[in-house]
């Protein structure tokens, strides 16, 4: 059994039905007890504790959380022999299902208990790491206003989704994707390491976390029909398959909006910006699943 730190979001997901030190124990404490558990206290801080952890010669720090307690784990063991664990406490769990690590939390640590290791792709947004997905356009404007909604979860989400919709309108870009050029509106347009956003959203179901490359997808606008299709398509996987959206694989890119526009690193809000540099860190990354 590797030498593990659990970083705790006490915050994070919908509910908490588990008592997960109670849970921890049962599937790590069986021998002399080579793990700890680390919650945290405010944003950023999963960042510092990962790092700390690392450099203390834990093998495997798990995020306990979703994929904004996972990314910032992940930040913090960049550069390090760490791997990345994770039992899924989010809303979404982006990364979690592209990795099929189990959603219930028994499943997740009997697994952790005794991993398999690789290595992963990293994403970078201008100088921000991402482990799932990034984005500008609608995606990014639903995460700045569920960040503000003051509840969680999917039926959130939607409610978010669905007003936010009848508001946003699509900017103009211009797109230098590895060499290729493309002007164009953006509604969405987002850069997948991982296939979905979360709850089985595929925004890019053939996208593989250890290729070498970001598969974007672009959306120019989203009439009322065109958004049936993206919804439906999204949940069965099959977007590609569509003409509702363009896809383009590619190991960087860099966007210039007609005026700022806000973006977010899985799922969260980072701000607005006019312009955008998207980077791939090949396997920089490794994971215990």
């Amino acid at each position: 059994m590797p030498k593990t730190c659990f970083i705790l979001n006490p915050k994070a997901g919908p509910s908490h039905r588990h008592d997960l030190p109670a849970l921890i124990a049962r599937y790590f404490g069986g021998r002399e007890p080579d793990y700890e558990i680390r919650p945290t206290a405010y944003a950023g801080h999963a960042v510092e504790l990962a790092r700390q952890a690392a450099t203390e010669g834990f093998r495997v720090v798990v995020a306990v959380g979703g994929d904004g307690t996972i990314n910032e784990v992940g930040r913090g063991l960049l550069g390090t022999d760490a791997a990345l664990g994770i039992v899924p406490q989010g809303s979404g769990n982006g990364l979690a299902r592209h990795l099929k690590v189990p959603l219930g939390v028994p499943a997740a640590l009997r697994r952790l208990a005794a991993p398999a290791f690789s290595r992963m792709d990293v994403g970078v947004m201008n100088g921000h790491p991402f482990f799932c997905t990034a984005g500008l356009g609608f995606d990014a404007h639903v995460s700045q206003h569920f960040a503000e909604a003051g509840s969680r979860g999917l039926s959130t989400y939607l409610r978010v989704t669905l007003r936010e919709y009848r508001r946003y309108r699509p900017v103009p870009v211009q797109m230098n994707l590895d060499g290729q050029q493309r002007a164009t509106d953006c509604y969405v347009l987002a850069f997948a390491n991982a296939s979905q956003y979360g709850n089985n959203a595929y925004i890019a179901p053939l996208a593989d976390l250890r290729d070498g490359l970001l598969d974007v997808c672009l959306i120019d606008a989203l009439p009322v029909g065109r958004a049936f299709r993206v919804s439906l398509a999204m949940a069965l996987g099959t977007l590609p398959k569509t003409n509702a959206a363009e896809y383009f694989r590619v190991p960087k890119g860099r966007v210039v909006a007609q005026a700022p526009i806000g973006f977010h690193v899985d799922g969260d809000y980072m701000g607005h910006a006019a312009e955008f540099t998207v980077d791939l860190l090949p396997l920089a990354l490794a994971v215990a699943v």
